[in-house]
């Protein structure tokens, strides 16, 4: 259809051909006329069918083509295809087409998600394009400087050497899907040759290229992984017709030589995370095949409630010898690599694949990666090794999650660190959470880092609205620039903030009950309910039900006793768990979990140890929309979606619900999901956190402003059962940022009293201030260098014995505290640790850098040097960066520079 509406098969003969064979008594014989045209096209020669001698396509897509018998109605819609315009058909509606002909447990299987356009593009910029152009505004630069000097030939010289590394450079998706990276791709470097070859003409000599010969921009460039044999096949093709429509609007059919279709195979059908031997089925002890639930379920007979079908079985395959996947080698990588998260991986990719995978990345990827991880490892070790350059990958905004982070931290950390992140986007919307993946993405481009090292880019989210009838989000940004670090921020290295001695054994999640027939109404547990029972049957809070108001749900707990001893002893309530979760947990893949099937999949010991005597503690929801605490009863057994601290005294939950925790927990937990929802990671949000030093009557001040806080909001939800502390926050937010409120907002303040609340909060935070020693209206990105830099101190009193316990009689019950005798001087941070992110200028700077021999690269460094700087510098002091480079080399160069507008010459000097 694209090949008549452009001419290289005549016009409308496939049209006319469709309707000859669209009638009742020829329609069974289109395939055999339909091979007969591609087996023409193929070779060359006369077709009877479209009555014409058609020209040699070749390049492999009519090799094998193999035509297909067609209903009545595919007949009917092949003909009204081919009946449209597709001269300039958008090549990147076959993403689209693709993943909606996928079944959708395929497509969540592959984690195929189409990449709208807008999208690829804010990623193959900066990751191929910047760079280039960077490159060739140096080639200009230098071809300027020749001419200056009376060399035209040189001159014109400096302008075909950026055009022979155009033309030669390669890029590589190794999650191409359909092609749309690639194809936008090829589209850029285009027009990008389409300015070298006007500037070479402009010397007065012919542009004309061998288009066949490998010295044009083309698809021979463009490489593709692709596991999927589909969607590789439909890459190949969109990056023919791309090419082929670039080439017709440009030169015109006249200087397509034959064969149309190179036969490239640029594309390849792979796995790009693994290689391994032919699978095998898993064989048991006995030699009989291994086979696992396939989620097909049953009616119980006794409760008529879903449970698993454990006679729905498939095989569990083994990947005997995994090792990392192969990649082609390619000077920029660029992507949108798949989405599983790993508690879904084995689902996804089946228990074998995945124990393969981990095996062959062990030490490299932590299991608890996503999978998007294997591909952003390969890709940074292609940059670190070469001769890769630079690399973009989208992924999920799970990217800055401590357990993603550890695959990144060895690339992006030390001095000086392997990599660099110059491009990133921490938080961004997805295509359609209702048809795609439920997620945030982030997007993250890095190359090997320069010893003359530019600031990276870091775009922060503003604002997002979604266009009628369009699924990518409209979206703005604020740009920051400077040293982006590994959790995508620049400012205090966050990372580098260690677990506190002080903090120890006091926060965990809840437990996780692996079967919600642990679970029990009101009515249910009143059923069971005697002397005996009380003691295993007990309060349940989840995070609605502490955002909300309880929906007053118990749980059986049958921890500290064996099953001999919970059927003895509740034989009643062992019945209803073995008839409800058993068999759930029969299916299990942990053997401890399938063995202790009484008892909660994670009963969390240490938690339960630290939360005994308490009377209350408090507790926060790991993922939610705004971050508080709040004290819950300690007969209440906190489930797994609750972050919970064994702490009583309301001066640390004063503490913990001020900015300054708050904004730490924000910045350190990071945020997930489609709700683009706060994450709190006690890891990395409670252990390191410094709590402040405070004063007995501070502590006093903060204890009461906290009690206040907490029973306030507690009175006002028991007022009004349907007002939860998401609601209430989200206008308390918008109070503190005086927005206006709608009309839902007014009936939540005037319920929740949310003015007061944010009056308590306000009080709170400058009694925090006040007991820590800071002004109370720090800005956010000085709070975490503070509080980054307290955590150096603490850690280095702790390394010298002084711990400040936060509960002493249960953390330390040997040990007797006096008193903290403080130094008089803040104590120096860890041996290669610093408080904040280390300033650009301090790299790359004392005359270390060679200076590049080919001028154009000498043109590219001494912007990257002045850019670097962020001030503006002499000549002298240019070369003084570099070794053995003098003023008067320097001179000239930056004076062509600033002829261009490519730097500015001020009274102090040069400056980017």
């Amino acid at each position: 259809m694209f090949s008549e509406d452009v001419g290289l098969i005549p016009k409308t003969s496939f049209t006319g051909m469709l309707r000859t064979y669209s009638t009742p008594e020829m329609r069974e014989f289109l395939p055999d006329a339909l091979s007969g045209l591609w087996h023409t096209m193929d070779t060359g020669g006369f077709s009877p069918d479209l009555k014409a001698r058609l020209r040699r396509f070749n390049g492999k897509l009519f090799h094998d083509a193999t035509a297909l018998p067609l209903t009545p109605d595919q007949m009917a819609l092949l003909l009204k295809a081919a009946e449209a315009d597709w001269t300039e058909v958008e090549p990147a509606i076959f993403g689209t087409l693709l993943e909606r002909a996928l079944d959708p447990r395929e497509r969540h299987s592959l984690g195929a998600h189409y990449t709208p356009r807008r999208y690829v593009e804010r990623l193959v910029l900066p990751t191929v394009l910047e760079p280039l152009r960077r490159e060739w505004t140096a080639a200009q630069a230098a071809s300027a400087r020749r001419l200056d000097e009376g060399q035209p030939r040189e001159a014109r010289q400096e302008l075909v050497r950026f055009l022979t590394r155009l033309t030669g450079l390669r890029i590589l998706d190794p999650a191409c899907g359909s092609g749309n990276f690639l194809y936008v791709t090829l589209e850029h470097l285009k027009r990008l040759e389409g300015e070298v070859l006007a500037a070479i003409n402009a010397f007065g000599h012919t542009g004309l290229l061998d288009l066949g010969g490998g010295t044009t921009v083309s698809p021979r460039q463009l490489l593709g992984l692709e596991l999927n044999p589909r969607a590789a096949a439909i890459a190949d093709v969109v990056l023919r017709i791309g090419y082929l429509q670039w080439h017709l609007r440009t030169h015109g059919i006249t200087q397509l030589s034959e064969p149309l279709l190179d036969e490239y195979q640029n594309i390849r059908q792979q796995d790009a995370a693994l290689r391994h031997d032919p699978p095998t089925p898993r064989l048991d002890a006995h030699g009989q095949p291994v086979t696992r639930w396939d989620g097909t379920t049953r009616l119980h007979p006794a409760t008529g409630q879903p449970v698993p079908d454990e006679t729905a079985r498939t095989p569990v395959l083994d990947y005997p010898n995994p090792r990392p996947a192969e990649w082609p080698e390619a000077d920029f990588i660029v992507g949108n690599p798949p989405f599983v998260g790993p508690a879904r991986m084995r689902d996804a990719l089946g228990d074998g694949y995945t124990e393969a995978l981990r095996k062959a990345y062990k030490g490299k990827v932590p299991d608890s990666a996503d999978l998007v991880m294997y591909w952003w490892y390969n890709a940074a070790a292609a940059v670190q090794r070469g001769p890769a350059e630079r690399f973009g990958f989208i992924t999920t905004n799970s990217l800055k999650q401590t357990f993603n982070r550890r695959v990144m931290q060895p690339f992006l950390e030390g001095d000086p660190a392997p990599l660099t992140l110059t491009f990133a986007i921490p938080d961004h919307p997805w295509v359609d959470a209702a048809e795609g993946a439920a997620v945030r993405i982030a997007m993250t481009v890095a190359e090997r880092t320069l010893t003359v090292a530019a600031p990276g880019q870091l775009w922060i989210l503003k604002t997002e609205s979604v266009a009628e009838g369009d699924e990518a989000a409209e979206v703005t940004f604020e740009e920051q620039k400077g040293l982006i670090l590994s959790d995508l921020s620049i400012g205090a290295a966050l990372d580098s903030a260690n677990a506190l001695k002080s903090n120890d054994g006091l926060s965990n999640r809840g437990v996780q009950l692996y079967g919600a027939g642990f679970i029990l109404t009101k009515e249910e547990a009143a059923a069971f309910q005697n002397a005996h029972t009380d003691s295993v049957i007990r309060p349940y809070l989840n995070g609605r039900d502490l955002a909300g108001n309880s929906r007053g749900a118990l749980v059986i707990d049958f921890f500290g006793l064996n099953e001999g001893e919970a059927l003895e002893k509740h034989p009643s309530v062992f019945q209803h768990i073995l008839e409800r979760v058993k068999p759930e947990r029969d299916l299990s893949k942990e053997p401890r979990v399938k063995a202790n099937w009484w008892l909660h999949g994670r009963t969390r010991d240490d938690l339960r140890a630290a939360l005994a005597g308490l009377q209350r503690y408090i507790a926060t929801i790991e993922t939610s929309k705004h971050r508080f605490f709040q004290f819950i009863d300690g007969q209440v057994l906190p489930d797994n979606r609750l972050v919970v601290v064994a702490l009583d005294d309301a001066y640390y939950l004063g503490v913990l619900m001020s900015r300054f925790h708050t904004v730490w927990a924000a910045a350190t937990g990071g945020r997930m999901g489609v709700g683009n929802d706060l994450i709190y990671n006690k890891t990395r949000c409670f252990d390191p956190f410094p709590f402040p030093a405070a004063t007995p009557a501070q502590q006093a001040r903060i204890r009461e402003l906290a009690e206040q806080l907490d029973a306030h909001r507690k009175r006002q939800q028991t007022q009004h059962p349907g007002l939860t502390l998401t609601d209430l926050y989200t206008v308390v937010e918008k109070l503190r940022a005086a927005q206006p409120l709608s009309a839902k907002d007014q009936t939540v303040n005037q319920q929740g009293l949310a003015s007061v609340v944010l009056s308590l909060h306000q009080q709170l935070d400058a009694a925090v201030a006040e007991a820590y020693g800071w002004p109370p209206a720090l800005p956010d990105a000085d709070i975490l260098t503070r509080l980054v830099r307290l955590n150096h101190e603490r850690a280095a009193e702790e390394a010298a014995g002084t711990v400040r316990y936060l509960r002493p009689a249960y953390q330390a019950p040997d040990t007797v505290q006096t008193s903290i005798a403080l130094a008089e001087q803040a104590a120096k941070p860890a041996k290669g640790k610093s408080a904040g992110s280390p300033s650009l200028p301090e790299r790359g700077t004392g005359g270390e850098a060679p200076f590049p021999t080919e001028l154009a690269q000498q043109m590219q460094t001494l912007r990257d040097a002045l850019q670097q700087a962020g001030q503006p510098l002499t000549a002298a002091q240019v070369a003084a960066r570099f070794k053995r480079l003098k003023a008067d080399k320097v001179e000239p160069l930056l004076a062509t520079l600033a002829a261009l507008s490519l730097i500015r010459l001020t009274p102090e000097g040069y400056a980017a």
